[in-house]
C-alpha cells in the first residue's frame, strides 16, 4: 500500500511502499497523534523503517495496494 506522509516545514512529502495494511498503518498514526509514541515508524516493502517525530506530521495519506507488474513497461 503506498503511504504519503506530509512534514512540517518540509517542502517534500516522504512516499513508501508498505507491506503492512491500512489498519496497521492507521493505529501508528493514531498511536503517535495521540501521544503514545513520540514517533511514527512505518517499515517499507524492502524492509527499511522510516521515523518521523510526532509532533511533525501534518498529513497522512493512505492509498490503494499496490497491484504487482507485470511486462517490460516504462515505471
Amino acid at each position: 500500500m503506498e503511504v504519503k506522509i506530509g512534514v512540517q516545514h518540509t517542502p517534500r512529502e516522504i512516499v513508501l511502499e508498505s507491506a503492512q495494511s491500512a489498519d496497521e498503518v492507521e493505529l501508528a498514526v493514531a498511536d503517535a497523534l495521540s501521544g503514545k509514541a513520540k514517533l511514527l515508524s512505518l517499515s517499507d516493502d524492502k524492509g527499511r523503517k522510516v521515523l518521523v517525530p510526532a509532533d511533525r506530521i501534518a498529513y497522512v495519506e493512505l492509498g490503494e495496494p499496490a497491484q504487482r507488474r507485470v511486462g517490460f513497461g516504462a515505471l
